[in-house]
């Protein structure tokens, strides 16, 4: 069949990989604008933009998917299917353009968390499975009828990273089985069925510990937003993005109080809810990631001070 691609991030890219080496032809690619990054602030493709241009394939930038000239182009590729991954949401006229339709890709086993940010809320949340979905796209985000789901196993110190990597590698397969079997006839769409929940933006407000929940809570924050964007919280003022962490078995004092402070062996342990938390993990404003006993040893922290206070 003929496709075209759309996606943006890297998490799209073994996806497209996937379908460039199989007997399927991928005719074009759509993904964003260059946008500035780094340091520099210098135009940067996106990473679906950098894997077609090494493979030669035409890539379309539109700023609106509505874009008269862009639906011309799209539609004078006569694609058979569009495949989506990671990428904008679709109007209509966009969709229902191909003739076999629009084969989305997400990463978690729907209806279970609907949204942008399904990876780090499923870690967030404790789970202990996450997955892949095809389905078909219509009108409401992440409501299409499905088409496969594969299930991925989360382990119990894993990180939003560390899934989003294995979920990325599990999808492009999950993909490439779906549009053989809708190339040989042999699958049927079904309606989402089960328990719907949300996996809504994430935004600085959820970055933020709060320290009197539990300690077990706070751990699946921090992992779940690991590496990015990184869960944080305040000491003298002074914004600390906490990269690692574990529960604890010191008991509590106040939500966010200092209750060990050991430079020699670095340990680093903070009252939260019922328990305590030990910082493994963390980046002072300004400096690099750096582990609890770099920390002590290069700032003056003592017991009884409190984390959360901005």
């Amino acid at each position: 069949m003929k496709i075209v691609f759309m996606g943006t991030p890297e998490f799209a890219v073994p996806g497209l990989r996937k379908l460039l080496t199989s007997k399927h032809e991928v005719c074009a690619v759509v993904t964003v604008r260059d946008k500035p990054a780094g340091r520099g602030q210098k135009m940067s493709p996106s990473a679906v933009k950098k894997e077609a241009i090494e493979t030669g394939r035409p890539v379309l930038q539109p700023d609106s998917l509505r874009e008269t000239g862009f639906l011309e182009s799209l539609a004078d590729f006569n694609a058979d299917l569009f495949a989506v991954v990671a990428f904008r949401i679709l109007p209509d006229v966009v969709f229902e353009m191909p003739p076999k339709g629009t084969v989305n890709l997400h990463s978690s086993l729907l209806p279970k968390y609907r949204g942008a940010a399904p990876i780090n809320w499923a870690i967030m949340n404790g789970d202990r499975e996450s997955g892949v979905t095809t389905f078909l796209i219509e009108k409401g985000v992440d409501t299409g009828n499905l088409l496969l789901q594969r299930s991925v196993g989360i382990g119990p110190d894993e990180t939003a990273g560390e899934l989003h990597d294995k979920l990325a590698v599990a999808g492009a397969e999950l993909l490439l089985q779906t549009i053989d079997a809708i190339q040989d006839g042999i699958i049927l769409p079904r309606p989402q069925q089960g328990e719907v929940t949300m996996a809504p933006k994430i935004t600085p407000d959820i970055c933020r510990i709060d320290w009197s929940r539990d300690p077990e809570a706070i751990r699946n924050q921090v992992r779940g937003l690991n590496p990015y964007p990184t869960a944080y919280s305040f000491l003298n003022g002074k914004r600390i993005k906490v990269h690692a962490a574990s529960v604890a078995a010191l008991s509590p004092g106040m939500p966010g109080e200092i209750l060990h402070a050991d430079r020699k062996t670095g340990e680093l342990i903070i009252s939260a809810g019922t328990g305590s938390l030990a910082i493994l993990s963390l980046q002072p404003e300004g400096k690099r990631a750096m582990s609890s006993k770099e920390f002590l040893i290069g700032h003056g922290i003592a017991v009884g001070a409190r984390f959360g206070e901005a």
